[in-house]
């Protein structure tokens, strides 16, 4: 059957949150102060520019005629579907996020927002960074508070040590240094 006889749906999409970054129900979305404004931003980018320009392209190649065969079009309506997926789950994000600033949390212990050294068997250090779903970035250090790793540190301070059950097998780690600053 040829794709003219076909019905295209805008109302094809998938409502959910994206699983990538899911969190629980009944589980807070914690965020750093910096992490709310990247969505923010990326958010106003997508609402102010990307989307009114995807409109004017798919406008401009529906009025070409056979919207069939039109590459324009079709792209077109799939990126805007896009967007808009993308927007609608910004927007509930951005809704039940609880912002929490790491310079204002109690400075002995470890919470959300600490940056965390530890060192590992063999003496190596790691840093890392505990902060939201939204805002994992492994390259950097910066983990899940829901992760196993930030779970076993969680509550924790300097001088402690801590065992992680990774795939690999459990692995001891010390506590060296907790710090709070800001997360840009």
């Amino acid at each position: 059957m040829s794709k003219a006889f076909t019905k295209e749906s805008d109302d094809d999409f998938d409502d959910d949150v994206e699983a990538e970054a899911d969190v629980p129900k009944g589980t807070k979305n914690y965020i750093t102060p910096g992490g709310y404004a990247r969505l923010q931003a990326e958010l106003k980018t997508l609402f102010d520019v990307q989307r009114p320009e995807t409109v004017k392209i798919v406008s401009w190649a529906a009025a070409l005629g056979d919207r069939s065969e039109n590459a324009d079009y079709l792209y077109g309506k799939k990126r805007l579907r896009e967007i808009d997926k993308r927007i609608r789950f910004l927007t509930k994000r951005l809704g039940y996020a609880q912002v929490i600033d790491p310079t204002q949390q109690p400075q002995a212990k470890i919470y959300f927002g600490a940056t965390v050294v530890v060192n590992d068997a063999a003496g190596n250090a790691h840093t890392y960074r505990i902060v939201g779903v939204d805002e994992i970035d492994a390259a950097r250090g910066q983990i899940s508070w829901m992760s196993p790793l930030a779970k076993a540190l969680l509550g924790k301070q300097a001088g402690d040590s801590i065992i992680v059950r990774t795939p690999g097998g459990e692995q001891a780690l010390d506590i060296a240094e907790v710090r709070y600053e800001a997360i840009p």
